[in-house]
């Protein structure tokens, strides 16, 4: 108790708590805007901690990773397009919400699904800690190859088209991944002599280009006397937090929580895995599965709370072993280096008030964060009445900047442009842009350490069936695929009633 109450005077200290806030607001406009991560709002305050104390400095850092985490679900719902790789999930029913004048109504459930989200793993983050992190420790190359398999699965289910549409779409993902130098031998394949696709398609441009810029040409298309779809008037009425709907979504919001802190815990996962694992179980658990990409708010509500869960699983493996979780915590974990914190099982120990000062400060970040979003929605909800001849030279602008600002590549412009192009097809012709995106991130993560595998187990494949973790997620993708396919075999007819 003695460390609880030092912890709580630390961070009621109001510098601390408008350090908080401030943070916060600087992540949600970072993960607004296509191209800047949690990584980079993190990356970006890390110098400016340099004179602060360890709580002041710490709890600014984890204000911008909430905000971020949460902020990359506005322009995916308002535009179609992530901030953050973590909210491709988020497209998929919160974009065709808005087009159907539910914008405000989607941003009240994102809102709110991130904040219970965030709230609800902050609790397991507390209570959980070391026994996740040994769960995580468990995992060797088999386990990941297994995740990988089992997250390949859930392509065949979030095309917007049918299952083969979406394999086609997650086989064009997983080529891509494989342009670059091989991870185990070094030889180069597929990059036609390009220098700079030597380290593989960074994810920054193809998410981009394929959300982004294929919309702007699909904008293009429809002033051009083209099909495009337009958006239905905006009920603003609407903008506010729907609690009854959550309240009916207690399931989802249930089971994306674990899947997000979870997985969150695992390192190298993400919440680009964890938010598509989410958003695929909720239809699975959906009594209407059909609507889905249509328009669903369930799947909204599971991508979203899965995505801050993530964020607080992340924290598990970083402030118990000393392993970031992701890319922003490695990042966070360097701001706590600076600040002579040294995460790891003997922080617990040795710096008992400083651990509770940071679930603290996660905590009121998590409510910085919900508040902000609150006050902001309208003003959110607004940007759909910004004519599209205005809005799309913006957007291109800060499109361009994100891509060109981290790698300083003019390569990677070029490049977003071409998987612009390819969105723009994959799109008129129902294949869906999810799927590419998932195949791209889990290709890399499936072969490599399945050849990892294969080097550490001497050859021997069967360890990748006789491994308990590995064999029950390998079980997991059969079933899965099973029930794929029965769906598709047997189809459940869409209701016809005026609003699908």
């Amino acid at each position: 108790m003695e460390n609880v109450i030092s912890a709580i005077y630390q961070v009621a200290d109001p510098a601390v708590i408008l350090a908080i806030f401030a943070a916060t607001f600087l992540g949600l406009v970072m993960g607004a805007l296509p191209g800047l991560t949690a990584a980079m709002a993190i990356a970006l305050l890390i110098p400016l901690t340099y004179g602060m104390g360890p709580v002041l400095g710490i709890s600014t850092l984890l204000g911008a990773f909430c905000g971020a985490i949460a902020g990359g679900a506005v322009p995916a719902i308002l535009l179609g397009i992530p901030g953050t790789p973590s909210s491709v999930a988020s497209t998929l029913d919160g974009f065709p919400m808005a087009r159907n004048g539910r914008a405000g109504e989607a941003l009240g459930l994102s809102i709110t699904a991130s904040f219970i989200g965030g709230m609800l793993g902050a609790v397991l983050l507390i209570l959980l800690a070391p026994p996740i992190a040994r769960f995580a420790l468990r995992f060797g190359p088999a386990e990941f190859f297994s995740l990988g398999v089992f997250g390949l699965v859930v392509i065949a289910s979030v095309s917007s088209g049918s299952m083969l549409r979406g394999l086609v779409a997650g086989l064009l993902g997983l080529f891509l991944a494989m342009v670059g130098a091989d991870p185990m031998t070094g030889t180069l394949r597929f990059t036609g002599g390009q220098p700079d696709l030597i380290t593989g398609i960074n994810l920054l441009p193809a998410l981009i280009g394929l959300f982004a810029v294929s919309q702007i040409f699909e904008d293009l298309a429809s002033f051009g006397g083209g099909d495009g779809q337009k958006s239905a008037p905006q009920d603003f009425s609407s903008a506010r937090p729907p609690l009854g709907m959550l309240l009916r979504a207690w399931k989802v919001i249930t089971s994306s929580t674990l899947i997000g802190v979870v997985i969150g815990a695992i390192p190298g996962a993400g919440g680009s895995i964890s938010s598509f694992l989410s958003y695929d179980q909720a239809r699975r658990m959906s009594k209407s599965p059909e609507t889905f990409g249509k328009g669903n708010p369930e799947g909204l509500i599971a991508s979203e709370t899965s995505n801050n869960a993530t964020a607080s699983g992340a924290l598990i493996p970083m402030l118990t072993l000393g392993v970031p979780g992701e890319v922003a915590t490695a990042v966070l974990m360097g701001g706590l280096t600076i600040q002579g914190v040294r995460p790891g099982p003997a922080l617990f120990d040795e710096q008992a008030s400083l651990v509770y000062a940071i679930f603290l400060s996660f905590i009121i970040a998590n409510v910085a964060m919900f508040l902000l979003q609150l006050l902001g929605i309208r003003i959110f909800v607004r940007i759909l009445k910004v004519p599209k001849h205005m809005m799309m030279p913006l957007v291109l602008m800060f499109c361009a900047i994100g891509v060109y600002g981290v790698n300083g590549s003019v390569f990677e412009l070029w490049l977003m442009f071409v998987f612009g192009v390819l969105g723009f097809f994959l799109n008129r012709y129902n294949f869906g842009t999810a799927p590419v995106i998932l195949g791209l991130i889990l290709g890399t993560l499936t072969e490599g350490n399945l050849r990892r595998g294969m080097i550490v187990y001497e050859g021997d494949w069967t360890q990748f069936l006789t491994r308990p973790l590995s064999l029950t997620f390998l079980l997991l993708a059969v079933v899965f695929l099973a029930l794929v396919f029965w769906q598709n075999r047997n189809p459940v007819t869409p209701p016809t009633t005026p609003g699908d």
